[in-house]
């Protein structure tokens, strides 16, 4: 497509351009039945003229030369007379972006919804085409109307989507124009988008807005679904199947996997504890096991669900533990303090795991009302700022918050995305993933105190005489499933505990989240001078910092400082800490 034809940067001056101003509007799916006869029509239109009162009225608007305009208008000149094509001044100016000439034109009696060109187009038709969303509001701001169809048969809306215009059309929709409108045949902007536009958007973000997904058009009575269908547009299938699936199919499928999981566990320690001293069999056993377990979870799950693997594996993990500390551990430590200790330990984690999973996180909330009139304001304001404004959620972000393309949805100082609890840690449960992880840590703490408590009672071994090779081939050949909840434990011990202290370092003596600390790691490594991750307004000291995060006055020693981070977007929370960071 032909680009924009700016301004010669000469204000008496005419400039020759490689390509010209845009020709009478078209789209890019009729580039071609245009494009000749237009590029030969853009290069007539461009001869080096180095005086700009040579200019014609068509030539001066479509380089924006204000003051050859004014004086050829102010000559007698009606801006409302088409050329020879039937394209009006006021769509020349709005194809190239001249808005000062569009505000002139419209006070001396332009019509805004003019119809021209080989399109029968309006000017705002126009401006969207090219995706000039300050033009597209000043024409609003004047009285355009959008709802208007083209010779093609698409309003404004349908020219946004057809065009991949996201601002536009999140602009119109928020001015009052609807989701569902219909072209002339009667597709809605949803269904054009999965139909004609190949990949996860327009779609995905006009399914924001909250569009009819069953509704269908008037000829082939395709709802939107089977137009992506038709379309082979595979992204869309899986947005539009998204947007309509059920909770209640997700938590099955949850539920499945989590079946998966103990089952494969169980058969995994089946396989090693078999009564057979061939170790090559019980190798091409785990193989195969470990082949159709791999193919399993993409045909009852899907793909988008495996993200949840580690969780279920992790309860799968806890229940086989719990299993053999029941079975296995319990004849020798029932009734002493070590039993009841580990029993209150897997219920505090099972806790603390519901706790971390099931609360919100601080997933940032707004009504469609806020949502549009965030849209209108930032866009009229020309102070779209990516760091405060999240395009994905339409909304203003809180401090500290950080869309989670998993979750597709901005959380409150943002920790990170757990995959050990399928879930986000954020403002509202970072405290009980805490939790989450100590009590995990305790309950593999004892699990790998009563496998040695085993050994010793259930196994013949002579670690002091013979060492420890030995040993290990001892307690190989007296309980292998034994030794493989023990490297279980040992496995979920360590990234648990690494995690814990990690979180408890950066809380106490930071002050930050995982995610602020990662962002000014990686700020420092391209400053010149290294940046201090204790010197930022959020560390209050290793005492404030823990009462502030777990709200706890310690008896009336500290004072805890509430802020409500989903909603908190500039803030002086502390009298020690007068500014903000802005930059994490």
């Amino acid at each position: 497509m032909l680009g924009d034809m700016e301004g010669p940067g000469l204000g008496s001056q005419c400039r020759n351009h490689s390509h010209g101003p845009h020709p009478p509007g078209f789209g890019r799916h009729d580039i071609c039945a245009h494009e000749n006869k237009e590029l030969a029509k853009a290069r007539d239109l461009l001869p080096l003229i180095e005086d700009s009162s040579n200019c014609d009225i068509v030539k001066a608007t479509q380089y924006g030369i204000f003051e050859r305009c004014k004086e050829l208008v102010e000559a007698g000149y009606d801006v409302r007379q088409p050329d020879k094509e039937n394209v009006s001044l006021l769509h020349w100016a709005a194809i190239n972006n001249r808005l000062d000439l569009v505000k002139f034109y419209i006070s001396k009696g332009a019509v805004v919804d003019q119809l021209g060109g080989d399109l029968n187009s309006t000017p705002l038709h126009w401006a969207i085409r090219q995706g000039h969303l300050p033009m597209v509001i000043l024409l609003l701001q004047h009285g355009a109307d959008p709802s208007l169809i083209d010779g093609e048969g698409f309003s404004s809306i349908h020219l946004a989507v057809l065009f991949q215009h996201m601002p536009i059309i999140a602009y119109l929709i928020s001015k009052g124009q609807s989701v569902n409108m219909t072209d002339v045949n009667g597709q809605t902007p949803l269904m054009l988008s999965a139909h004609k536009v190949i990949g996860p958007e327009p779609t995905g973000f006009l399914l924001k807005f909250n569009p009819s997904l069953n509704v269908v058009d008037k000829i082939h009575q395709n709802t939107p679904l089977h137009w992506a269908v038709t379309a082979g547009n595979v992204n869309a299938v899986d947005k539009l199947l998204e947007a309509g699936s059920s909770l209640d199919v997700r938590n099955v499928k949850l539920f499945l996997l989590l079946m998966l999981s103990v089952s494969t566990m169980w058969a995994v320690g089946y396989i090693l504890d078999f009564n057979s001293d061939s170790w090559l069999l019980k190798g091409c056993l785990l193989v195969t096991l470990f082949f159709l377990t791999s193919l399993f979870p993409r045909f009852l799950v899907g793909y988008k669900n495996l993200i949840y693997v580690p969780a279920v594996f992790l309860l799968g993990s806890i229940f086989w533990i719990f299993m053999t500390w029941f079975v296995l551990f319990f004849p020798d430590i029932a009734g002493t303090p070590f039993y009841f200790a580990f029993i209150f330990s897997i219920i505090a984690f099972l806790y603390f795991f519901y706790k971390t999973w099931a609360t919100d996180p601080g997933f940032t909330k707004a009504s469609e009302e806020e949502r549009k009139a965030n849209i209108i304001s930032l866009a009229e304001t020309g102070c779209l700022d990516f760091r405060t404004f999240c395009t994905s959620c339409l909304i203003r972000k809180p401090l500290r918050s950080l869309h989670c393309h998993v979750c597709n949805s901005c959380v409150a100082r943002y920790d990170q995305h757990c995959l050990w609890t399928g879930r986000c840690i954020g403002f509202g449960n970072h405290h009980y993933y805490i939790f989450f992880l100590f009590f995990l840590s305790v309950v593999c703490d004892w699990i790998i105190y009563g496998s040695f408590i085993y050994w010793s009672n259930h196994c013949a071994t002579t670690f002091k005489e013979d060492g420890l090779w030995t040993y290990l081939n001892q307690i190989v050949a007296c309980s292998p499933w034994v030794l493989y909840i023990f490297m279980v434990a040992v496995f979920h011990f360590s990234w648990s505990t690494f995690l814990l202290i990690n979180q408890l370092f950066q809380i106490a003596f930071l002050g930050l989240t995982s995610h602020e600390r990662i962002s000014l790691l990686k700020q420092s490594r391209h400053m010149k001078q290294t940046l201090s991750l204790r010197k930022t307004p959020y560390n209050l000291g290793f005492t404030q910092n823990l009462a502030d995060f777990f709200q706890c006055g310690c008896f009336g020693l500290v004072k805890p400082c509430v802020v409500d981070w989903t909603s908190q977007y500039t803030m002086v929370f502390h009298p020690a800490k007068e500014k903000v960071l802005r930059s994490v």
